[in-house]
């Protein structure tokens, strides 16, 4: 049984370990500030955070990449993102991680894809605020439930990193049986695509759903998956015009 740690006391250990971690790989240290975003010349209505969720080989990236087009022909301002963004330098060694290329301690692995989601908060906030709908492929959602699925990691210490990141508008959760998703092409190629792994990855999605999720049946064709998404993304944006966004796992909200 685990001895409960304050959250303030977790998310301090946290940012001691990846000082730690980013100084060993050379980065230089940068002061810590605000996030703060000129508003004056953005419009009135912002555009909404869809984040897509699920184990791998669920379909999120295939339907992501078809949401952003598919909005995009019907006049919606959109761009997709991915997580981890592996083009930045962090992400690189991310996807040198996943794939097997490099071993990374958990806790310091687990704070790296954490840092990669903070370092694109400003372009973010830019783009919402700017009226543009952001499409997400996996956000910090997946970083709690895959490290939560490895040995001694409790889900609260995972969830501390990311609290203050943007709060999505909604959650799309793609559910696919782990004999559907280890039938589909590429199955298997990186670090976590292990059948039992997944399983664990998928209880602890449900232990993070709330009231923001909606969770779709992915094990469909992909015409049929892309109509029902299409929808719940139309009725999202449309919902989320005039809203305040929040920050991730708090009642605060973004000035």
């Amino acid at each position: 049984m685990y001895e409960r740690v304050p959250p303030l006391l977790i998310r301090m250990k946290c940012l001691f370990t990846l000082v730690n971690v980013t100084k060993r790989l050379g980065f230089k240290p940068i002061v810590s500030r605000q996030f703060h975003v000129d508003k004056r010349n953005m419009t009135r209505k912002r555009g909404a955070l869809i984040v897509f969720e699920g184990c791998d080989r669920s379909g999120k990236t295939t339907q992501c990449n078809l949401l952003a087009k598919n909005l995009t022909d019907k006049g919606e301002n959109v761009e997709l993102m991915k997580f981890p963004d592996r083009t930045t330098v962090i992400g690189k060694m991310i996807n040198d991680y996943l794939s097997c290329k490099k071993d990374v301690e958990d806790h310091s692995v687990h704070l790296l894809f954490s840092a990669n989601r903070w370092e694109s908060v400003p372009k973010m906030l830019e783009l919402l605020y700017n009226g543009t709908t952001l499409i997400i492929d996996r956000y910090a959602y997946s970083g709690v439930a895959f490290t939560g699925a490895k040995p001694d990691f409790e889900i609260d210490w995972c969830k501390q990193p990311d609290v203050g990141l943007p709060r999505p508008d909604k959650v799309i959760y793609l559910t696919l049986s782990s004999e559907a998703a280890a039938k589909r092409g590429g199955f298997g190629e990186e670090r976590y695509e292990k059948t039992e792994f997944q399983n664990r990855v998928a209880k602890n999605f449900e232990l993070l759903k709330d009231d923001d999720w909606v969770t779709v049946d992915a094990d469909k064709s992909v015409d049929d998956l892309q109509m029902e998404l299409l929808n719940i993304c139309r009725k999202t944006i449309d919902e989320s015009v005039n809203k305040s966004i929040y920050k991730l796992w708090t009642d605060e909200k973004y000035h």
